[in-house]
């Protein structure tokens, strides 16, 4: 009996553990519903089921956390947008003062962006360096607040801090051709690595688990759209100010450009971050309102493309700038499909947005299709470059997740798949997004001469 109670223990004592890292449940409020959660596990044990059965039953009676945030932001509104941003608990441990440490890490990243002005190397004045660069400048300081709020094992911060030297130094090393193409894609996929990195530290030494791939997929999605809303804010502010100043007979525009823009920008990585990890403690979710809203605008675009691409059967072999954008379109598509499964609800059943969802995915198949052979075409009449390798990889990469996606869904539909099938096919998938990665950043600038 020992044995049991002490398994219990340990159940309850995770479960409150993991209560007290959101911020929307203090301390006494967790005490508070540990007591109800004993009080469920004893009523259930005394009609029969074993504690194990009563643990888990209690705690789906209970709710799951996001509904007891919410349930506990609107009994107590008055401190709701008191904890977004501040935490006004008496005592100043590691987990309090969440606005100075965004604050102090959103001035250290802007401060870092700024640095190699020192020696001469501006924003205005080597604009490439920035772009190979920005990811290896800023995103340490991301990296860094997750491992505050995480508590990281050494040896993963050890991890983390490796992936970014190593990133650095091939970025800076390598013997770029000025304005040549390889340029933009180590650039570009430097940040889809660094970024990775950024998750490690997110997951705090259990990126192993789908789960918490997931919440850092859930995460990238809000951190976007509040990184959005921030940027478009912050346009509004640079306009205004270059307004302002010109008003009175005073160009501002030397200052927005070299110091306002680039300091926004890169201190707006964390605070967007800080923004997510506060509203997630204590309002809703928004991915069901974003993917309900967008999934059917996406779908009717890509068909609306197939049927374009049928009756002129030229538009993708002439047209190289259509190619990258459906390119963006094909990932953004897999980024939606991605969210909605961070935000699907375990209990619900397949209906109306499984069926939608199956359509633009399969949607998203063919538009794939026809890229690949539009890509392979311009291979044959241009030649090959890095540009064209790099993104026939990645539709390639794209096909297979699109095409098992497409398969798993409908076998949700008919019943003979579980959705969550699909959600650990695609945070298993992950690596293969890195792998790729890493071969375009590291390998392809020199076999394709650093042009």
């Amino acid at each position: 009996m020992a044995e049991k109670e002490s398994a219990l223990d340990a159940q309850i004592a995770s479960w409150t553990e993991y209560l007290h890292r959101r911020r929307a449940v203090t301390g006494a409020d967790v005490d508070e519903l540990e007591g109800h959660l004993r009080d469920q596990v004893d009523d259930l044990v005394g009609s029969g089921l074993s504690e194990e059965e009563a643990f888990f039953v209690a705690i789906k009676r209970i709710g799951s956390l996001d509904e007891v945030s919410r349930e506990y932001a609107r009994e107590h509104a008055d401190r709701l947008w008191k904890q977004l941003v501040i935490d006004d608990t008496p005592t100043p441990t590691r987990r309090t003062r969440p606005l100075l440490v965004i604050s102090t890490l959103a001035v250290g990243a802007a401060l870092a962006f700024k640095a190699p002005a020192l020696f001469g190397v501006t924003f205005s004045g080597d604009p490439e360096f920035y772009l190979l660069n920005a990811g290896v400048l800023v995103l340490p300081f991301l990296a860094a607040y997750f491992a505050w709020t995480r508590r990281i094992p050494a040896a993963m911060m050890i991890a983390v801090a490796a992936a970014f030297a190593l990133t650095a130094v091939i970025l800076n090393v390598y013997p770029f051709m000025p304005q040549g193409m390889t340029v933009s894609l180590a650039a570009g996929h430097a940040l889809v690595v660094l970024w990775l990195a950024v998750g490690l530290a997110y997951a705090g030494g259990q990126w192993r688990s789908d789960a918490v791939r997931m919440d850092f997929v859930r995460f990238t999605g809000e951190w976007v759209v509040y990184y959005t809303l921030i940027a478009l804010g912050g346009a509004v502010l640079v306009a205004l100010t270059v307004g302002v100043f010109g008003a009175i007979g005073l160009d501002a525009g030397a200052v927005v450009e070299e110091w306002i823009i680039p300091c926004g920008a890169a201190g707006a990585v964390i605070v967007a971050a800080g923004l997510v990890e506060a509203k997630q403690s204590v309002i809703e979710n928004i991915a069901p309102v974003l993917t309900k809203l967008f999934t059917p605008l996406f779908t009717a675009m890509l068909l609306a493309f197939v049927v374009a691409a049928l009756i002129q059967r030229d538009l993708l072999g002439t047209s190289r700038d259509l190619l990258i954008i459906f390119d963006v379109v094909l990932v953004v598509v897999l980024g939606l499909l991605l969210y909605s499964l961070s935000a699907r609800s375990p209990e619900s059943k397949p209906g109306w947005f499984e069926r939608l969802q199956l359509l633009m995915v399969s949607s998203a198949l063919v538009v794939d299709l026809l890229v690949l052979i539009a890509m392979v075409a311009r291979i044959g009449a241009f030649g090959v470059s890095a540009n064209k390798i790099a993104s026939l990889g990645l539709n390639v990469i794209l096909l297979v997740n699109l095409a098992w996606s497409a398969y798993l869904l409908l076998g949700i539909l008919r019943g003979t798949a579980r959705p969550e099938q699909l959600e650990k096919w695609q945070m298993r998938y992950l690596p293969v997004y890195l792998a790729w990665a890493l071969i375009v950043m590291i390998l392809f600038p020199p076999v394709f001469g650093f042009e």
